[in-house]
């Protein structure tokens, strides 16, 4: 009535946001709690009334105000106590501040406890809408976009100073509150869950604390029956805290010293006696410490083993006369010390090449002091680790030699120096120091892949999890059950998901392959079960955006029209390895192509519906970010190639394979199957496919084609280096013999369509060999060769070698296949005359 409304320079009413913080932010007042409140305001300008106010003067007089009427003492007391600590800048700063200027305050100067403090905020008053906004601008101030290792240190040093608080102020051991066991630690014990990985998983950014606790559990990050003790214990204190802050309206958590108390506290909390009170609350009190110590223990110190002190000493230049061109960065190779050379043997040039790569890193030269004092801390302990590693059982793995598992290991703490949180990671857990050296030392392919996204760290925590990957229900329902929540424009969120939960698997995968804890057919399994659900998020998310904006497409008989991915080669055939790429086809059933789309906002031509469909799906899957790529996908195998549409009708797809198609494309055909979409639809393509390759050959042709083709490819993509042979591509190899049953398959299956059933060579083998179309006995050795060459291409991935084999590797299987070529296909080494093959090579 004064002064009018605030209002922004764009004459829009500013308005008023009160956040609740701590345990009114969580919804977990006790009777004399007091309340901790944020104020803010939705924009700077000035009121509109006869008289005038700067509205940061306005809102500090709205604040003095509703805070008097709540705190002030009457006659009948106050309402609560009013905190407003909390705030930017503490008691130096305004009282309310602006949206923008609360913002740029946590961006310039959030402190760590302010950021655990924000944890529990949330709108409790004024303009709630602008109140969620706001805690959504500072999303990336708490919850930090990468694991956050470094909250435990920071959460580890603000309880160490309320304990040196309380023992200043003298507080008893059995305050519920403050002591050990007490409420601040579980709070400290949950929120560090949060803190840790609310970055990347919002369904743990919750204000309570019990909510909190169940999202964990449902995450996988705490197991049930810890969640239920420290639930149990939790609860109990939280009684106890309120019966003695009834007793006297006090805002206490000190346990009673009378009988008369101890007794009331007794019976408030459902015990007959005191003692029964207190024998209770002490075992609660336990697992609840025994567990904040497992969480917040402090970090091991430097071992005093030779090793760790030799890298100590070489790292920090303390061996006289090498340390000055050690510590130069332009420094050449240094004599390598005595002491790395006692450790380490003839394999000390190799650690200190590796120390000395990493000291002129300019990774490490833009490192904060904080960062390298990690690091300072770091290597000791991981080269002493490593010497453990190569003693343990896992030996095989890290060929015995700890200077192998040490450099590598390396590479990957040079990829992190810019994020310290990772050091901090490595630095205070023993479980994924080991973890990392041992699946460095058994796969570059591995070290790389962990330099390349160090997210993947947050896997080495949990031996269990990290060599135990997940069945084909398990990885289904995880991907759909974590994509199901985004919102249909979530687009770069969507693409996050699917990488990170793709990198995640797979390295889960590898690390049971190497340890040589899963058979090559189970680790191609698990990765094509992986492309397969990915494929499946993929479709379903990007059919959830286009039928929100355009409705749906629908069949020629009124019903809603799908569409299926086709998936050839590796995919189709269950042989995925690790970074294979995707040969997909899309097929649909939506006619007539030009009838609109019916429910959404706008419509779209069916067949334009389809192909934004299929390009999306690409899109999700093949488009760079920082988490590289899902996929690289390859869609030229879908009718007349470059020239045809990115997704076809089936009937469309049913026509052109049985009137235009190559013979190459029905060999391809061999090895599809749909993989994504729906069921019945993915039935009819099946149905189609059998058609298709069970149709009547003229088999002499079809062998002339096939042998000339292969002759075609092998001029243009066998050419290894002198001394060696490509395992792939060579006579003798595995498109020969590829090659070999795909002709098999074509030849026989008109006669015996069981043959054209299954996509994968082992199985098509077993179908031919029960038609008696081949002796088995021929049909398990072109397996086991298969097997053998696709298991060597595998090791040198993981290996990070090239897929080329020495020249004299495999002699005895080449000659095998080379004369099982010869017997089927004769001496062809140029297309026959009136043999019709494409101008170019298939993909």
């Amino acid at each position: 009535s004064r002064f009018g409304i605030p209002r922004a320079p764009d004459g829009t009413p500013s308005r008023p946001i009160v956040l609740g913080m701590g345990k009114l932010g969580g919804r977990e007042l006790n009777y004399s709690s007091d309340i901790d409140l944020i104020v803010a305001y939705t924009a700077p300008g000035e009121t509109d009334g006869r008289e005038r106010l700067d509205n940061a003067d306005y809102f500090a007089r709205l604040v003095q105000a509703f805070v008097k009427l709540l705190a002030q003492r009457a006659e009948d007391g106050h309402v609560f106590r009013v905190d407003l600590m909390l705030r930017p800048f503490g008691s130096a700063g305004p009282v309310a501040i602006s949206t923008e200027a609360m913002v740029d305050y946590y961006q310039a100067h959030g402190r760590d406890w302010e950021r655990y403090a924000l944890v529990k905020a949330r709108p409790v008053a004024g303009d709630l809408a602008a109140g969620a906004a706001l805690l959504a601008q500072l999303t990336p101030f708490v919850y930090r976009r990468y694991i956050d290792f470094d909250a435990i240190a920071g959460l580890r040093a603000l309880k160490r100073k309320i304990a040196e608080d309380a023992a200043a102020r003298r507080v008893a051991e059995d305050d519920l509150k403050v002591g050990a066991g007490g409420i601040r630690e579980c709070e400290f014990i949950v929120q560090s869950f949060q803190l840790v990985r609310g970055g990347q998983q919002p369904a743990l950014r919750l204000c309570g604390w019990r909510d909190t606790l169940h999202a964990l559990v449902a995450a996988g990050h705490l197991q049930t029956d810890v969640a239920e003790r420290l639930s149990a214990a939790y609860t109990l204190l939280r009684r106890a805290e309120n019966a003695v802050q009834m007793w006297a309206d006090e805002q206490t958590h000190a346990l009673p010293q009378s009988e008369e108390r101890q007794q009331a506290l007794a019976t408030a909390t459902g015990f007959a006696d005191y003692r029964a009170f207190t024998a209770a609350l002490a075992a609660h009190r336990r697992v609840v410490l025994d567990l904040f110590n497992d969480v917040f223990a402090e970090p091991a110190q430097a071992p005093s083993t030779p090793v760790a002190q030799a890298v100590k000493a070489f790292w920090a230049g303390g061996e006289q006369p090498d340390s000055p061109r050690i510590l130069s960065p332009d420094a050449g190779a240094a004599p390598v010390p005595s002491s790395l050379l006692v450790v380490f043997g003839d394999d000390a040039p190799q650690v200190g090449e590796a120390l000395l790569a990493l000291r002129r890193s300019g990774k490490l030269r833009a490192a904060s002091a904080a960062a390298l004092a990690r690091l300072d801390e770091l290597l000791p302990l991981l080269a002493d680790d490593a010497r453990q590693v190569a003693q343990s059982d896992t030996a095989e793995a890290a060929c015995g030699r700890p200077a192998q598992a040490f450099t590598r290991a390396l590479e990957v703490v040079e990829a992190v120096m810019g994020r310290s949180t990772y050091l901090t990671l490595l630095r205070e857990s023993p479980t994924a120091r080991q973890q990392l050296l041992t699946l460095c030392a058994a796969s570059p392919w591995i070290t790389q892949t962990l330099a390349r996204y160090p997210l993947l760290l947050d896997q080495l925590l949990d031996a269990r999890t990290l060599y135990t990957p997940p069945d084909r229900a398990a990885i289904r329902s995880e991907l759909l059950s974590t994509m199901a929540t985004l919102p249909p424009d979530a687009q770069e969120a969507a693409m996050d998901r699917l990488r990170r939960y793709g990198l995640e698997t797979s390295l889960r995968i590898a690390a049971a392959d190497v340890l040589r804890a899963l058979p090559l057919p189970q680790v191609s399994d698990r990765l094509s079960w992986l492309a397969e659900a990915v494929l499946q998020a993929a479709l379903d998310f990007a059919h959830r955006e286009l039928a929100a904006r355009f409705g749906l497409p629908r069949r020629a008989d009124g019903g809603e029209a799908g569409c299926v991915v086709i998936a050839y080669g590796k995919l189709g055939a269950l042989e995925m390895g690790y970074g294979s790429d995707l040969d997909l086809v899309f097929v649909h059933d939506a006619e007539p192509g030009d009838a609109d789309t019916r429910g959404g906002d706008r419509s779209l031509p069916a067949s334009v519906w389809m192909a934004r469909l299929a390009q999306k799906v690409v899109t999700l899957l093949a488009t760079q970010t920082h988490l590289g790529r899902a996929y690289e996908v390859d869609v030229q195998l879908r009718p007349n190639g470059h020239a045809g549409l990115p997704v076809v009708t089936l009937a469309a797809f049913a026509s052109y394979q049985a009137e235009k198609a190559w013979t190459w494309e029905h060999q391809a055909l061999t090895r599809a199957r749909a993989v994504a979409g729906p069921s019945d639809l993915a039935a009819a393509f099946e149905h189609t496919r059998r058609a298709v390759l069970t149709s009547p050959r003229d088999a002499v042709a079809l062998k002339a084609e096939i042998a000339a083709m292969r002759e075609k490819m092998r001029a243009h993509l066998d050419r290894p280096p002198a001394g060696f042979w490509d395992v792939k591509q060579g006579r003798g190899g595995l498109v020969d013999v590829e090659f070999l049953v795909q002709h098999a398959v074509l030849r026989h299956a008109p006669a015996h369509p069981a043959v054209a059933k299954h996509p994968d060579v082992w199985r098509q083998l077993e179908a031919l060999a029960e038609a008696g179309c081949w002796p088995a006995a021929q049909g398990q050795r072109l397996l086991a060769i298969q097997r053998a060459y696709r298991a060597w291409r595998h090791r040198a991935v993981l290996a990070g070698e090239a897929p080329m084999a020495p020249a004299t590797a495999f002699t005895a299987e080449r000659e095998w296949v080379t004369a099982l070529w010869r017997d089927t296909f004769g001496e062809v080494a140029h297309p026959a005359a009136g043999v019709a093959i494409p101008a170019s090579l298939p993909p």
